[in-house]
Protein backbone atom coordinates (compact mmCIF):
# COMPACT_ATOMS: atom_id res chain seq x y z
CA UNK A 1 0.00 0.00 0.00
CA UNK A 2 0.62 3.64 -0.05
CA UNK A 3 3.49 5.45 1.80
CA UNK A 4 2.91 6.29 5.61
CA UNK A 5 4.76 9.45 4.42
CA UNK A 6 2.05 10.48 2.28
CA UNK A 7 -0.95 10.24 3.86
CA UNK A 8 -2.12 13.97 6.10
CA UNK A 9 -4.45 14.09 8.65
CA UNK A 10 -6.83 17.09 8.65
CA UNK A 11 -9.70 17.77 11.00
CA UNK A 12 -9.49 14.12 12.06
CA UNK A 13 -9.41 12.66 8.42
CA UNK A 14 -6.65 10.93 6.15
CA UNK A 15 -5.73 12.88 3.06
CA UNK A 16 -2.84 11.46 0.15
CA UNK A 17 -1.15 13.80 -1.57
CA UNK A 18 -0.42 13.80 -5.18
CA UNK A 19 3.18 12.89 -4.87
CA UNK A 20 2.03 9.80 -2.89
CA UNK A 21 -0.43 9.10 -6.00
CA UNK A 22 1.88 9.09 -8.45
CA UNK A 23 4.69 7.45 -6.47
CA UNK A 24 2.61 4.20 -5.60
CA UNK A 25 1.32 4.66 -9.50
CA UNK A 26 5.25 4.10 -10.88
CA UNK A 27 5.32 1.21 -8.50
CA UNK A 28 2.09 -0.33 -10.19
CA UNK A 29 3.57 0.37 -13.66
CA UNK A 30 2.30 3.86 -14.45
CA UNK A 31 2.91 3.82 -18.14
CA UNK A 32 2.01 7.20 -18.98
CA UNK A 33 -0.95 10.03 -18.01
CA UNK A 34 -2.56 12.59 -20.44
CA UNK A 35 -4.61 15.29 -20.19
CA UNK A 36 -7.21 17.36 -21.72
CA UNK A 37 -8.49 20.33 -21.16
CA UNK A 38 -12.34 19.94 -21.39
CA UNK A 39 -12.91 23.33 -20.55
CA UNK A 40 -10.96 26.69 -20.40
CA UNK A 41 -12.04 29.32 -17.65
CA UNK A 42 -14.09 32.45 -18.48
CA UNK A 43 -16.62 34.78 -17.33
CA UNK A 44 -19.49 32.75 -18.73
CA UNK A 45 -18.44 29.96 -16.83
CA UNK A 46 -17.60 31.87 -13.52
CA UNK A 47 -13.77 31.22 -14.22
CA UNK A 48 -14.52 27.10 -13.86
CA UNK A 49 -11.78 24.75 -15.45
CA UNK A 50 -12.20 21.22 -16.40
CA UNK A 51 -9.73 18.75 -17.15
CA UNK A 52 -9.59 14.64 -17.68
CA UNK A 53 -6.86 12.84 -16.96
CA UNK A 54 -6.41 9.65 -18.49
CA UNK A 55 -3.82 7.59 -16.65
CA UNK A 56 -2.29 4.13 -18.49
CA UNK A 57 -0.82 0.94 -17.59
CA UNK A 58 -0.34 -2.24 -19.28
CA UNK A 59 -3.35 -2.99 -21.02
CA UNK A 60 -5.64 -1.05 -18.32
CA UNK A 61 -7.24 2.39 -18.60
CA UNK A 62 -8.07 5.35 -15.77
CA UNK A 63 -10.18 8.24 -16.32
CA UNK A 64 -11.39 11.03 -14.74
CA UNK A 65 -12.87 14.50 -14.29
CA UNK A 66 -11.10 17.57 -12.11
CA UNK A 67 -12.33 20.56 -11.94
CA UNK A 68 -11.10 24.29 -10.42
CA UNK A 69 -12.45 27.27 -9.72
CA UNK A 70 -11.83 30.80 -7.71
CA UNK A 71 -14.27 29.49 -4.95
CA UNK A 72 -13.01 25.87 -4.81
CA UNK A 73 -9.00 26.88 -4.09
CA UNK A 74 -7.29 29.34 -2.55
CA UNK A 75 -6.81 33.39 -3.50
CA UNK A 76 -3.49 32.55 -4.18
CA UNK A 77 -4.02 30.17 -6.09
CA UNK A 78 -6.71 31.76 -8.63
CA UNK A 79 -4.37 32.33 -11.16
CA UNK A 80 -3.37 28.82 -11.17
CA UNK A 81 -6.99 27.57 -11.88
CA UNK A 82 -6.35 25.44 -14.93
CA UNK A 83 -3.20 23.59 -12.95
CA UNK A 84 -5.39 22.97 -10.12
CA UNK A 85 -8.15 21.59 -12.39
CA UNK A 86 -5.54 19.27 -14.20
CA UNK A 87 -3.48 18.13 -10.98
CA UNK A 88 -7.12 17.31 -9.48
CA UNK A 89 -7.96 15.01 -12.18
CA UNK A 90 -4.77 13.38 -12.51
CA UNK A 91 -4.98 12.88 -8.73
CA UNK A 92 -8.65 11.21 -9.12
CA UNK A 93 -7.54 8.90 -12.17
CA UNK A 94 -4.43 7.40 -10.25
CA UNK A 95 -6.71 7.01 -7.11
CA UNK A 96 -8.90 4.79 -9.57
CA UNK A 97 -5.75 3.12 -10.75
CA UNK A 98 -4.05 2.50 -7.36
CA UNK A 99 -7.32 1.60 -6.00
CA UNK A 100 -6.39 3.99 -3.07
CA UNK A 101 -10.00 5.34 -1.57
CA UNK A 102 -8.36 8.08 0.31
CA UNK A 103 -9.41 12.01 -1.02
CA UNK A 104 -5.96 13.66 -2.57
CA UNK A 105 -5.27 16.59 -0.64
CA UNK A 106 -5.21 18.29 -3.60
CA UNK A 107 -8.86 17.49 -4.47
CA UNK A 108 -9.62 19.48 -0.97
CA UNK A 109 -12.29 22.74 -1.58
CA UNK A 110 -9.35 25.22 -0.26
CA UNK A 111 -11.68 28.17 -1.08
CA UNK A 112 -11.41 31.24 0.91
CA UNK A 113 -13.28 30.77 4.15
CA UNK A 114 -10.16 30.01 5.28
CA UNK A 115 -8.46 32.75 3.52
CA UNK A 116 -10.12 35.31 4.57
CA UNK A 117 -9.86 35.12 7.86
CA UNK A 118 -5.90 35.07 7.88
CA UNK A 119 -4.38 35.58 4.01
CA UNK A 120 -1.20 36.70 5.47
CA UNK A 121 -0.94 34.61 8.24
CA UNK A 122 2.33 34.20 10.12
CA UNK A 123 3.13 30.42 11.14
CA UNK A 124 3.65 31.35 15.03
CA UNK A 125 1.23 29.40 17.41
CA UNK A 126 1.87 31.76 20.09
CA UNK A 127 -0.62 33.81 18.22
CA UNK A 128 -3.28 31.61 19.29
CA UNK A 129 -5.82 33.26 22.23
CA UNK A 130 -5.77 31.96 25.60
CA UNK A 131 -8.95 30.01 26.25
CA UNK A 132 -10.22 29.41 22.89
CA UNK A 133 -11.36 26.00 21.51
CA UNK A 134 -7.74 25.61 19.70
CA UNK A 135 -5.94 26.83 23.06
CA UNK A 136 -3.02 24.24 23.38
CA UNK A 137 -2.94 24.04 26.88
CA UNK A 138 -6.86 22.95 27.07
CA UNK A 139 -7.68 19.17 26.65
CA UNK A 140 -6.80 19.13 23.05
CA UNK A 141 -4.54 15.98 21.81
CA UNK A 142 -1.42 16.35 20.57
CA UNK A 143 -0.46 16.26 17.00
CA UNK A 144 0.02 12.91 15.35
CA UNK A 145 3.56 11.74 14.48
CA UNK A 146 1.95 11.91 10.80
CA UNK A 147 1.16 15.37 11.32
CA UNK A 148 4.66 16.63 12.68
CA UNK A 149 6.41 15.09 10.00
CA UNK A 150 4.22 16.49 7.26
CA UNK A 151 4.68 20.00 9.31
CA UNK A 152 8.67 19.42 9.28
CA UNK A 153 8.28 18.54 5.42
CA UNK A 154 6.48 21.14 4.41
CA UNK A 155 8.44 23.79 6.25
CA UNK A 156 11.75 22.60 4.96
CA UNK A 157 10.56 22.64 1.51
CA UNK A 158 9.05 26.50 1.67
CA UNK A 159 11.65 27.38 3.85
CA UNK A 160 9.62 28.82 6.40
CA UNK A 161 10.88 28.11 10.32
CA UNK A 162 7.84 26.89 12.50
CA UNK A 163 7.71 26.61 15.92
CA UNK A 164 5.96 23.37 16.42
CA UNK A 165 5.91 23.75 20.61
CA UNK A 166 2.46 24.75 21.03
CA UNK A 167 0.65 22.95 18.78
CA UNK A 168 -2.13 20.29 19.28
CA UNK A 169 -3.88 17.84 16.92
CA UNK A 170 -6.00 20.32 15.45
CA UNK A 171 -4.30 23.72 14.83
CA UNK A 172 -1.76 21.08 13.10
CA UNK A 173 -4.19 20.12 11.02
CA UNK A 174 -4.76 24.25 10.00
CA UNK A 175 -1.00 25.10 9.93
CA UNK A 176 -1.17 21.62 7.34
CA UNK A 177 -4.05 23.36 5.08
CA UNK A 178 -2.18 26.07 4.97
CA UNK A 179 1.51 25.12 4.76
CA UNK A 180 -0.10 23.32 1.52
CA UNK A 181 -2.10 26.56 0.28
CA UNK A 182 1.60 28.34 0.30
CA UNK A 183 3.15 25.19 -1.49
CA UNK A 184 0.64 25.62 -4.13
CA UNK A 185 1.28 28.96 -4.89
CA UNK A 186 4.51 28.74 -5.20
CA UNK A 187 4.00 26.30 -8.02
Amino acid sequence: MINERFIIQLQGKNFVTYEGLLDEAHRQGLESIKVDVIQLPSDENRMTAVCKAIAKTGDRTFSDFGDASPSSVGHNLVPHILRMASTRAKARALRDMTNIGITAVEELDLGDKDNEQAPNRKYKTHEIPKGSPDDPNGNQPAPTRRQMQTINDLSQSLNIPIDTDKLNKKTAGDLIAHLLDEKYKRN
